[in-house]
């Protein structure tokens, strides 16, 4: 394993030096092993991790190419991982939401078009007044992920998406089993889209807190 290791820094070290730079192909196995004093065997385990991972592209019949090393693509991995969460663990995913989304809500207030407002606010109408806990659970995720991708921060908003993965499970639960989650859901989701609508920041930082910290204090009182 130490030898993969090693394989899987030298890559990365060509990489990140740009030897090799986002969407260029690799050379020939042989000479890139000769060429980073490496076995061919630890030169094809280290690009078969890096590729999990999304680093590197293996085409068959192709080659080996280093991917767009784009942020939303790299963190696919993590999402990967969150999904092996305890459940006593997502607890603590909530509380890292709770400190991002409120903030990237924020940074949205300026920057969200009025045609994106009116797509929130028109995916709400459609949504109706008593919708499935299915259905409310997927318009939230859209919805939140619509006015995240607004805060221009491509990171932030693939860091919320991997995120957002073991809290699902939690809203479905809450869903089923609070009496007033659904309408409370769509009051806050009104209450932020207002708040965005009048280019408030720190009212939508707000509302976005309170939305978050009110699934959080719930399912802390259910675990």
């Amino acid at each position: 394993m130490a030898v993969t290791d090693e394989a899987i820094e030298k890559i990365k070290d060509m990489i990140v030096s740009g030897a090799l730079r986002p969407g260029d192909r690799l050379p020939k196995e042989s000479e890139l092993a000769a060429e980073l004093g490496l076995s061919r065997n630890s030169l094809r385990e280290a690009v078969r991790a890096l590729s999990l991972i999304r680093i590197l592209d293996v085409r068959q019949g192709d080659g080996t190419y280093v991917t767009s090393l784009d942020p939303q693509l790299l963190l696919e991995a993590m999402s990967f991982v969150v999904d092996f969460h305890r459940d006593d663990t997502v607890l603590e995913f909530l509380a890292v939401r709770r400190i991002l989304e409120p903030a990237a809500t924020a940074m949205a207030a300026s920057r969200i078009s009025e045609q994106q407002l009116d797509a929130l606010s028109a995916q709400l109408d459609a949504l109706g007044g008593a919708p499935s806990v299915e259905e409310l659970v997927a318009c939230d995720l859209e919805f939140h992920r619509g006015i995240v991708q607004s805060s221009g921060n491509s990171v932030l908003c693939s860091l919320l998406d991997g995120l957002s993965g073991p809290t699902t499970r939690a809203r479905i639960w809450r869903g089923l089993t609070q009496e007033d989650a659904v309408a409370r859901t769509l009051r806050e989701h009104r209450a932020i889209l207002a708040a965005l609508r009048d280019r408030d920041a720190e009212a939508a930082r707000s509302w976005a807190t309170v939305h978050i910290a009110s699934v959080e204090q719930w399912l802390r009182s259910s675990l």
